[in-house]
């Protein structure tokens, strides 16, 4: 617990958050996300604070989950997270009541959780952000995270086509390792705390060729990722999915490739975000989807 001074006037302090500060901060993070969303041009991340609320708790509620809200004159103001359940944290979603932005508040949030990240001495933070939000980027820039890719969220109908020669199939506990060993070419390190909880909710596929697995996903969706050899592995998943649930997958622009296959098998670009990372950074050298943490 610690107490920040931001404004004469105008204590917050950062506490572990409790599952039934959800509702409040639920409400708290739609509405943030909504105004900062229709202010340029875009559509909300979420599209109800039931919706919101109900992510919230169950971040709040998940034992690999570090959750904390921001306080001030006994009200709620804030809240962030901080995903423990793989070798490199993903921190989000931050979101600050609209009324109590420009007081120092974020900046107290996510010195919260980069604290704790030092304290478990992570090798690594990430996090996405939206790219039209100026004020979250110069923040981030200035406690250490720099830009590493920019991101497009697409979206649209499923495909529902395959791709030759890349069988796509359910994800079994058994392919956890082989997976691992995937991210850990592509990345220099493995997502197997969050792929392990896909798998075991039956949400995660695979390409197997020739005995051997070249791409997964967590599942195709806002919050899940996808690691793959080649462009055409990631092709099979997404060509396969049966809906990008949430806003939509975050596709790396830079790989133009598969930016355009999506654009020509009818998926539009939703908003930019950027990936920003601090510490343990490797270039990529395979193909992958970030999730809305990293």
């Amino acid at each position: 617990m610690s107490l920040y001074k931001l404004m004469p006037s105008f204590d917050v302090r950062v506490r572990k958050a409790k599952p039934q500060d959800a509702k409040v901060c639920g409400q708290i993070c739609f509405e943030a996300f909504r105004r900062i969303n229709i202010e340029h041009g875009f559509p909300p991340d979420l599209p109800s604070a039931d919706m919101a609320v109900r992510l919230l708790f169950n971040l709040f509620s998940h034992p690999r989950f570090y959750c904390v809200v921001a306080e001030s004159d006994g009200e709620l103001v804030g809240s962030n997270c901080i995903d423990e359940r793989s070798p490199i944290a993903g921190i989000g979603p931050i979101t600050i009541n609209p009324d109590h932005q420009n007081r120092r508040v974020g900046r107290a949030l996510m010195e919260a959780v980069l604290n704790r990240a030092n304290e478990r001495h992570a090798p690594g933070v990430r996090l996405v952000q939206a790219a039209f939000h100026n004020r979250s980027l110069s923040l981030y820039t200035k406690l250490g995270f720099d830009i590493r890719e920019p991101l497009l969220v697409m979206n649209g109908s499923p495909l529902r086509k395959r791709i030759d020669g890349f069988p796509v199939r359910p994800a079994e506990s058994g392919d956890l390792e082989a997976c691992n060993r995937l991210c850990q070419k592509v990345h220099g390190h493995d997502r197997g705390g969050e792929l392990a909880e896909a798998i075991e909710h039956h949400a995660a596929k695979v390409v197997e060729r020739n005995g051997a697995i070249t791409a997964y996903c967590s599942t195709m969706a806002f919050f899940g990722h996808a690691v793959a050899q080649t462009n055409l592995d990631l092709q099979a998943l997404i060509a396969e999915a049966e809906a990008f649930e949430g806003p939509g997958i975050l596709l790396p622009a830079r790989n133009a490739d598969l930016f355009r296959w999506c654009l020509e098998n009818g998926l539009k670009v939703i908003e930019p975000m950027t990936l920003m990372t601090r510490g343990l950074y490797n270039q990529p050298t395979g193909a992958y989807l970030c999730s809305i943490s990293y």
